[in-house]
């Protein structure tokens, strides 16, 4: 399968798990959703108490109707957490990102930066004194990056 068919399952799967655990479990967002497999995908989720496993239970019975062509792995976002939306760089502003994208950009698809700014349509990243502006539309994984490290 080629990576943008990937990449394109993953978008419409995001949307109908998004929109399934939605109608049951509004309290829950809906972080990403990642194919690791043509069978299988996680789905990221958060909520405002934290993820536990009964949380990732709970939403996995919402997913039950995906259970005959996946295998589901429910997780919190972890350290590394996914960052896909302007909702999610807004919030990690002043943070550093590695963003890979679903087409070339500027000659490459992988970027690493601080969040400069979430503009409506694209986030901006400052890299090495640079600044690069990818929209987000043309974001096929993004994560914080743990600085810790």
């Amino acid at each position: 399968m080629s990576r943008s068919t990937t990449y394109d399952r993953e978008r419409k799967l995001q949307r109908e798990v998004t929109e399934t655990v939605g109608l049951t479990a509004p309290d829950v967002e809906v972080l990403a959703l990642e194919l690791s497999a043509p069978d299988r995908f996680c789905v990221y989720i958060d909520h405002e108490r934290g993820v536990d496993h009964a949380l990732c239970e709970r939403v996995t019975r919402v997913l039950r109707g995906y259970l005959d062509r996946y295998a589901i792995d429910v997780s919190s976002p972890g350290i590394e957490r996914p960052v896909r939306t302007r909702e999610h760089f807004a919030a990690v502003a002043g943070k550093s990102v590695s963003v890979r994208t679903n087409e070339l950009l500027d000659g490459r698809k992988r970027f690493k930066g601080r969040v400069v700014e979430a503009r409506d349509t694209a986030v901006v990243l400052e890299q090495s004194g640079q600044e690069v502006e990818i929209p987000y539309e043309r974001i096929a994984r993004g994560n914080l990056v743990d600085e810790g490290r």
